[in-house]
């Protein structure tokens, strides 16, 4: 497997998020190099392990293959394997200088870039639930959501500027779209730059604001949005909209995930593109043989009962089951059980019984 990450980090295989981010935590702060008595090796050493193993996807896919995949937990240093993890803890291990305090994480970030703070930014993604028929998770159907939450403001299309209104050159950063910061750390002063508030990014900014979203681009309004369910939808199961969750000022929007309740059906019920269903039938019709109307989610049909028909044998309707494609659907399962009767006439079972004595 090479590496073991559980063993460098000092924690079982079973260990829970928490307890593998506080290991890395202690050995973080014991092997810092900027510590004295630090060890870079063993430093790196840590934050490889905890860049695979502090990832659920990472982590589930070392346990499995023995590697986290290309490019994930090498052993060179990366300052984006650190992840989510919060080095602000390290202020109370006796880091700064001069009374300074200072997050490593947002030094690691500003020196080498493609930290936290340089990621895009995304807005929140909403969950809601709806209720669907059984024949709506067989079919498929378009339902129409109504929710409130932060959209595109509609009156100035994102813009933030009133109607008609001018744009000038941002006050905030002067029309270059970025500001720049100088941040004091234990590895001197540093010049940053980030994307400019004001403007977003873009250099420029409304001589007058919306009035509707007060220059922010964003609103939260009531917003209707169709929903096309998939045919053969499970219980449970997601659809994801990319881009309609909530809007976010200069950035991009987060998903809507809409996860399906299908309500039971009274006679039928889905087995992978399959419909299955049970019905009962007399003994005479099940040793003569018969025709049967069966009631299907798309209209009736005339199921035949072949002659000698046996208890949970079971009848196929090829193509009138679930759509797996727009040109194929499943097959119609009918189990059969014989109602036998539980009193007979003189006459039944007088015939009975010469039947029995023709050996049937």
């Amino acid at each position: 497997m090479g590496k073991d990450y559980y063993k460098i980090l000092g924690v079982d295989k079973g260990a829970s998020q928490d307890e593998i981010k506080k290991a890395f935590r202690k050995l973080a702060h014991e092997h810092h190099p900027d510590k004295q008595g630090g060890n870079d090796a063993k430093f790196k050493e840590a934050n490889e392990a905890y860049s695979v193993l502090g990832d659920e996807k990472k982590r589930a896919q070392y346990d499995q293959f023995g590697s986290a995949g290309p490019g994930m937990g090498g052993a060179g240093f990366n300052p984006n394997d650190f992840g989510g993890f919060d080095f602000s803890g390290f202020q109370q291990g006796g880091f700064g200088q001069g009374g300074v305090e200072f997050d490593l994480g947002d030094v690691f970030g500003d020196i080498f870039g493609g930290g936290r703070s340089r990621r895009p930014a995304r807005g929140s993604d909403i969950q809601v639930d709806i209720d669907l028929t059984f024949e709506e998770s067989i079919f498929g159907v378009e339902k129409t959501l109504t929710l409130n939450k932060a959209s595109t403001c509609s009156e100035c299309s994102g813009s933030g500027a009133k109607k008609g209104a001018k744009m000038k050159t941002c006050s905030t950063c002067n029309g270059q779209g970025r500001v720049t910061e100088i941040k004091r750390s234990i590895l001197g002063a540093f010049q940053t730059t980030r994307t400019c508030s004001t403007c977003r990014g873009s250099g420029k900014e409304p001589e007058e604001k919306c009035p509707v979203c007060r220059g922010s681009g964003i609103h939260k309004k009531n917003q209707e949005i169709k929903v096309k369910v998939p045919p053969g939808i499970d219980q449970g199961e997601m659809v994801r909209l990319t881009g309609a969750g909530e809007a976010i000022s200069g950035g991009e929007a987060g998903d809507l995930y809409i996860r399906v309740h299908v309500k039971k059906h009274a006679i039928w019920r889905k087995e992978g593109h399959n419909l299955v269903t049970e019905v009962s039938v007399k003994l005479t019709d099940a040793l003569l043989g018969t025709e049967y109307a069966l009631k299907t989610l798309d209209g009736d049909i005339s199921l035949k009962i072949p002659e000698g028909t046996s208890e949970g044998e079971v009848l196929r309707v090829k193509g009138r089951g679930v759509p797996a494609s727009k040109s194929h659907r499943g097959d119609i399962l009918v189990v059969v059980h014989i109602d036998m009767p539980r009193k007979l006439s003189k006459e039944a079972r007088k015939k009975i019984e010469e039947l029995r004595k023709e050996g049937l």
